[in-house]
């Protein structure tokens, strides 16, 4: 099955009520273990990279490894920006080959913002690719973006204006969600979503994923939420396996590369398994 476009990977959860696990990638074990977790889960998935990856290891590199992992994947995929205020990384990106890009200008004024995310869009559509929009900042701070300070929300009307303007394929409202980990349990507006989505039916992307509870994922998917973002619980996935592994081979005194990387790789494969499996996914690759 080809690469497939981030829209039609979006539109089918969001019309059939499930979510698509779109989980932040930052090195070609964890890009490797996602596609192969969703594999796995046969379900598909959005492969995401921020800014900082896409700078830290090249746009070249990162789309020819892509290339490569995808080639003969049996499931629908897409690579995706996350979180990108620069233009000049999106035009970047869109010319090596990534099909999806979340243009945040959620930082400036709504109209400028939609004034930028209409020629954003304008953009994407020359390289066949698809706009997810903002124009609330989340809260948190990932990957250098972001800050911990809550923006203000705008009204409903506002965020309908936006949505007919620029035409976004995705929207991704704040709805008190957080990037990182929750200090406390976060109190969750489930019915912005479903007031977006019966006013404008559009795919809604959930951020700042990690931590919150199967029922919360369950009842805002159900709301509209068809993309799911996941960075942070794969990053302390990543780091915890490794760091357990390590402290066993120091005990051990045995120093193997090969065997650090495959139990990285099968724990990042079972989160990714458990997140299709939770936001009903799984099984959806057909």
């Amino acid at each position: 099955m080809p690469v497939q476009s981030l829209k039609e990977i979006v539109d089918r959860s969001f019309a059939e009520r499930y979510g698509v696990p779109a989980i932040n990638v930052f090195n070609d074990l964890t890009l490797e273990a996602v596609l192969a977790g969703a594999v796995a889960a046969s379900s598909p998935v959005i492969v995401q990279t921020s800014v900082k990856t896409v700078r830290s290891i090249g746009a070249g590199l990162l789309a020819a490894m892509w290339q490569e992992l995808t080639r003969d994947i049996p499931v629908p995929v897409a690579l995706h920006l996350d979180h990108c205020p620069d233009r000049a990384v999106i035009t970047t990106c869109l010319e090596h080959g990534w099909n999806s890009v979340l243009f945040d200008a959620s930082e400036l004024p709504v109209a400028e913002n939609q004034r930028q995310t209409i020629e954003v869009v304008a953009e994407a559509r020359r390289y066949g690719a698809h706009v997810e929009g903002e124009i609330e900042s989340i809260t948190g701070v990932e990957d250098d973006h972001g800050s911990d300070e809550e923006s203000a929300r705008q009204s409903l009307e506002v965020q309908l204006g936006f949505l007919r303007e620029t035409g976004v394929d995705v929207f991704a409202p704040a709805i008190g969600n957080a990037h990182g980990s929750y200090k406390t349990t976060p109190v969750l507006d489930g019915e912005r979503i479903s007031q977006i989505v019966a006013a404008h039916p559009v795919p809604i992307a959930l951020h700042g994923g990690s931590g919150l509870s199967d029922e919360q994922f369950r009842d805002l998917i159900a709301r509209g939420c068809a993309k799911v973002n996941i960075s942070t619980a794969l990053k302390e996935r990543f780091m915890q396996s490794e760091l357990a592994f390590l402290e066993d081979a120091r005990t051990q005194e045995k120093w193997d590369p090969p065997s650090l990387f495959r139990s990285t790789r099968d724990d990042v494969i079972e989160l990714v398994v458990g997140f299709a499996e939770v936001f009903g996914s799984a099984g959806k690759a057909g």
